[in-house]
């Protein structure tokens, strides 16, 4: 497929690159690209390979954008809040480049519709923030002999490779199983720099172009480890496992949870909780952090943030019903089980945590 006119004005800088040039910009405009997650990764990747000229671009995401994605997930605006990440992506994105087909794909992946999703395309690239789909889309990719362009973000820190490239590693190689449950905090708890994902998404961009224009030096048995804070960055060798690579199918279950264990923890709910209150004597214990506290805190609870609970137990009444709060409902989680191994025997969970609590109950509190 050729370039027109306006594409050749377009991509000037590219065409003035010899490792690009008008057949490598026509390589892009033939290529066919899935981006699995439009979220803080997702964000950069698809505005960049967008203004690069990758001529199909298809995107999965079955998720609304929320006003805590503004801090990050630079591809939207205030009136994206509450639509689909989708439909909003593609709306920006049709604005920066009229010359892309964009193929919306708006639902979760799963072991029914993974395989035929990704074998429409030439290239994989997993944004995604959760191992269940991580592992779904290795496995499928690998199946497929998909080249896979992985990322992945934790606070300060990046990760970044390129799985099934010939006989290279996939992504098991680099990690065979998920985490055990209870060993891996939730997202939404721990934060993340704003500026990492489009740090990382903008080298996993850079890693999808280079695939397609098959010059450069690839991520191919290897993951670059990068740290914003410390202003580091490291390759570390991944080993290919050939029982990895000669993968035929996939997994009978991808329902991995990675979060704390909460299947036999007593709970109760935000009104619940309201409507105790006014009868009985509870004790409250809140897990956040201070300043998490300072934005917004439940009247008469006692602030003990999670990582300070082991050198303050005897702050924690073992006779009276408690009840532990924090954002989302996972740390107050961590902090039942950590205290039940301790003797503790009077703890509920918060269901939701605060954020429950400011959408059930108190909605003029200044939640965040």
């Amino acid at each position: 497929m050729n370039l027109s006119i306006e594409e050749i004005a377009r991509y000037d800088r590219h065409l003035k690159l010899k490792e690009v040039g008008v057949k490598g910009q026509e390589a892009l405009k033939n290529a066919k690209v899935l981006v699995v997650g439009a979220g803080g990764l997702g964000s950069p990747i698809l505005q960049y390979l967008s203004a690069a000229g990758i001529g199909t671009i298809g995107i999965v995401d079955n998720d609304t954008v929320d006003e805590s994605n503004l801090q990050r997930q630079v591809l939207y605006t205030v009136e994206s809040v509450g639509k689909s990440k989708v439909s909003e992506a593609i709306k920006a994105l049709l604005a920066l480049n009229p010359h892309i087909e964009f193929i919306a794909h708006d639902f979760f992946l799963d072991r029914e519709n993974v395989l035929d999703t990704l074998a429409a395309y030439d290239i994989i690239i997993d944004g995604t923030d959760n191992f269940s789909t991580r592992y779904l889309v290795g496995d499928a990719t690998a199946i497929l002999k998909k080249p896979l362009v992985f990322g992945s973000i934790f606070k300060f820190e990046g990760q970044v490779a390129v799985f099934n490239l010939g006989n290279g590693p996939t992504y098991r190689c680099l990690f065979p199983s998920p985490p055990e449950e209870d060993s891996v905090p939730n997202c939404s708890e721990i934060g993340v720099l704003g500026v990492l994902p489009g740090y990382v998404g903008t080298a996993m961009a850079n890693e999808c172009l280079k695939l397609i224009l098959k010059n450069g030096k690839v991520l191919s048995g290897k993951v670059r480890v990068m740290n914003l804070l410390e202003n580091t960055q490291l390759d570390l060798n991944i080993t290919a496992n050939p029982e990895n690579i000669q993968r035929t199918k996939l997994e009978e279950s991808y329902d991995f949870s990675c979060d704390t264990k909460s299947d036999t923890m007593k709970s109760i709910t935000a009104k619940e909780l309201s409507n105790t209150l006014s009868n009985e004597d509870i004790q409250l214990i809140d897990v956040r952090e201070p300043f998490e506290y300072e934005i917004c805190s439940i009247e008469k609870s006692k602030l003990i943030p999670l990582n300070s609970i082991p050198n303050n137990l005897s702050e924690i009444e073992k006779e009276k019903k408690t009840v532990v709060i924090c954002h989302h409902g996972m740390r107050s989680a961590a902090a039942i089980n950590y205290l039940e191994q301790q003797g503790f025997n009077n703890l509920i969970n918060l269901t939701g945590g605060i954020h429950a609590w400011a959408l059930e109950v108190d909605p003029e509190m200044n939640t965040y």
